[in-house]
This record gives structure tokens, sequence and C-alpha cells, in this order.
């Protein structure tokens, strides 16, 4: 009975033992590792390494399962988790582009997590940018890079032309196009250079505060703010103040060849503008100019981003809130080391006081030109294109290549685009 009794005790030892072993080790990766989708490793999978090895500092035990997918791999594979019901696929956190959001989060709902009660401080973000993944009022993103649109300008062009770049700061369309002329007819170079399409109208659109969508309709046919966009971007291109390049090599190869004195769009725009190393100290950032006679227009909108969104398979939806307030959420060191290393600026304003975005600029003239971005991107308005963003960016491109190659009528073209936006919608 004894030597039984030992036996069973070893057994019941033994089994308990077992069990005691495979629980934490099972409990340890489930409340430990998130796995993450997203793409390019010199960038964001990069500030992902770079949190992680942050949040690591207090939670040893955390790790990141870091998956690089290229962005249309994971749009893919988000509706297709979505239009099968099975969910099981997704990882815990995952990057998406901002203008996807509205489209995305309305069409499947159910991949989402909502973020707006997880603790992250999302008034720490500027306005502009957060607005992008942020539907019927609830946050569903958290973002990661700043778009916020700077005009860059070659000073030595325009004081050839006896300006300076102080006379482009904080000023209207009109105001711009008699400087240009300036440029222009002194130097015989363009003011500015383009890729072509609706993103510089658009970026014209959300710094009066206006949208192409209103009370959840579109409105783009009778919008005074964006037929006036529309005639401005005309005037730029037909006056020759603004030259378009169909082709992004060239385009690029305009700023840095000084076959244009300057650039407007997202600041993301700025490492192609340092690509031309022998032209550093020739370059200022300032604001875009603001549509004239718009009640509450601004100088400031954005273009491009990506934000961080937590999926519904999400395993441990504390951990992932946690983890993203203490890095992207509320870490300056992160975005100290992201502006150093992979040229990421923030859109989380108080990143700004730092030591490192007060630094001066030396390719910039001495500018900190960082800290005017993050201070550009707290003014940027609010922009909605709802679920349409897609369509009425195609639209409004046909809208600005009849205009300016054919001269056809404004009003007309955006009734046209109206029609088609509303055709697309009801298919």
């Amino acid at each position: 009975m004894k030597k039984k009794g030992f036996l069973s005790v070893l057994l019941a030892t033994a089994m308990l033992g077992s069990m005691v072993a495979a629980v934490p080790a099972a409990a340890a990766d489930d409340d430990q590792t998130l796995t993450v989708w997203c793409w390019d490793p010199n960038f964001n999978i990069y500030a992902m390494q770079q949190a992680e090895k942050i949040y690591q500092e207090d939670h040893p035990d955390f790790k990141l399962d870091i998956q690089e997918n290229v962005y249309s791999d994971i749009e893919t594979k988000l509706i297709t988790a979505a239009t099968s019901g099975d969910y099981s696929t997704l990882p815990d956190i995952f990057l998406m582009q901002d203008y996807s959001y509205h489209k995305d989060v309305t069409s499947f709902p159910d991949v989402f997590t909502d973020l707006t009660d997880s603790g992250i401080d999302f008034s720490q973000f500027s306005t502009g940018k957060l607005a992008d993944s942020t539907v019927d009022g609830k946050n569903y993103g958290v973002p990661f890079d700043n778009g916020a649109t700077i005009m860059a300008i070659r000073s030595d062009i325009v004081e050839e032309a006896g300006l300076t770049t102080d006379d482009f700061k904080d000023i209207t369309w009109s105001k711009f196009m008699e400087l240009a002329k300036t440029v222009k007819e002194k130097t015989d170079t363009p003011m500015l250079t383009t890729s072509g399409g609706s993103e510089l109208v658009l970026e014209m659109l959300q710094s009066a505060g206006a949208s192409p969508i209103v009370d959840g309709e579109v409105k783009i046919a009778d919008n005074e703010v964006l037929k006036q966009a529309v005639e401005v971007y005309a005037q730029l291109v037909n006056e020759g103040y603004m030259t378009e390049y169909t082709d992004w090599d060239q385009y690029i190869a305009s700023m840095n060849n000084g076959d244009a004195a300057g650039v407007i769009n997202g600041c993301w725009i700025m490492s192609s503008v340092q690509a031309a190393e022998d032209q550093s100290g020739k370059w200022t950032i300032v604001d875009m100019p603001a549509l004239d006679d718009v009640e509450g227009a601004t100088n400031y909108a954005n273009c491009g981003g990506a934000s961080w969104a937590v999926s519904s398979n999400c395993k441990n939806p504390d951990l992932a809130y946690d983890f993203i307030k203490s890095t992207f959420g509320g870490s300056v060191e992160l975005y100290d080391d992201l502006l150093v290393n992979a040229g990421a600026i923030a859109s989380y304003l108080p990143a700004a006081e730092s030591d490192v975005y007060q630094e001066a600029s030396d390719f910039y003239g001495g500018q900190k030109v960082y800290a005017d971005i993050v201070d550009y991107a707290s003014k940027v308005p609010a922009f909605d294109c709802g679920a349409y963003y897609s369509d009425i960016r195609s639209a409004l491109t046909d809208v600005v290549t009849n205009v300016v190659q054919s001269g056809a009528d404004v009003a007309e073209e955006l009734q046209t685009a109206q029609e088609t936006v509303e055709f697309n919608i009801e298919g």
C-alpha cells in the first residue's frame, strides 16, 4: 500500500509539474507576444522594432512578431478575412494607409477594434491627421507618421528674382501668383513642380476646412471652394508658374535639377528634395498658400501617411493598447530615434519640444524644420472624404486633366465628377 501510494504521489506530482510547466509557457506566449503586419524595412518596420525595444525596457518578456507585407497584400488579406467571416488569419496590429480607413471601417467593421476608450490619449496628435482614422466619432487608428503639407523653396532662385523665402510665408494664392510671376520673369523658372493629378487640389480644399463630402453626401458639383481650388490649379499651369510631370522620376528630377523653384506636397517629399546634396543650405520650408476669400481658410493641409490599427483578432487587446500607448502614443524617445534614423516625422505633438526636433538643419539653411512641420500639423483642419476617397480623387483627377489640357468648363466638369462618384457608390 505504501509503495502504491508513493507511486501515485509521484505520478500526480509529475502530471502537476507537467501542467505547471505547460501553462506558463502558453500564457507567456498569449500574454506577451503581439503579431504585427507592416511594410518597408527602413521605415515602419524599423519603427516597430524600435518601439519593441523601448517597451521591453519595462516589459522584458514582451515580443513582437513583425511580418513584412506589402500594403496591397494587407488590403487583400483584410478583405478576404471580412468576406469569409474568418478573422483568425489577422494579426494583432497592422498598419493601414490613412485614406483607406473610412472605406474599410465602413465596409468591414468587424476587422477593426474601436480604440476610443483604450487609454491612448488621442488629444496628443494633430487633429487633421487623426481625422483620417476617425469614423463616426470613434478612433480606429493611432497615427504613425506625419503628412503635413509643406512648400519647399529654393532660396537661391527666389533671391535671384529679388525676393526672399519669407515673402512666401503665410500668404494667399493670389499673392503667390504675384510672386511666382516675378520669379518666372526674372529667372525663367516656374515656381512649382507637380506630379499632376488631384492631390494639390484636395490639399487646397482641406486647407480651407472644406470637403467633397457634406453631411455624408457627395458635394462636388456646386462646391464653390472646390471650384476655386481647381481654378487656382489651372491658373498655375496655364500661366507657367507650375509644371506638371506624369512621370514620377522626372518630377523628382525637376526639384533636384533646378527646373523648378519649389514644390508643394506632404513633408515626406523632403527625402527626395534632400537627394541633391549639393543644394544643402539652398532650401527653405514654409507653409502652403491659403485660398482667398474663404472664411476659415488656413495655410495647412495633410497629404498621405499611415496609422496603426488593432484587429478584432487581437488575442490580448489590453497588451496591444498599453504597448501602443507607451510607444507611438507616448514616447518622445521613440520619435527622436525615428526622425534621426528613419526620417519619420511625428504627428505626435509633444515630440516637437524635444532637443532633436529643435535642432537646426544645415540643408534648410539652419531652419528648425522638424519642429515647424509638427507645428503645421497641429493646425491642419479635419478632412473627411468618407468611404469614397479613391473614387473622389480619381474623378477630380479627370476634372483637372480636362480643365488644364482641354480648357473644359470647371462647373461642368465638377458636375460630371459628381455623377461619376454617385454612380460608383450606387454600383
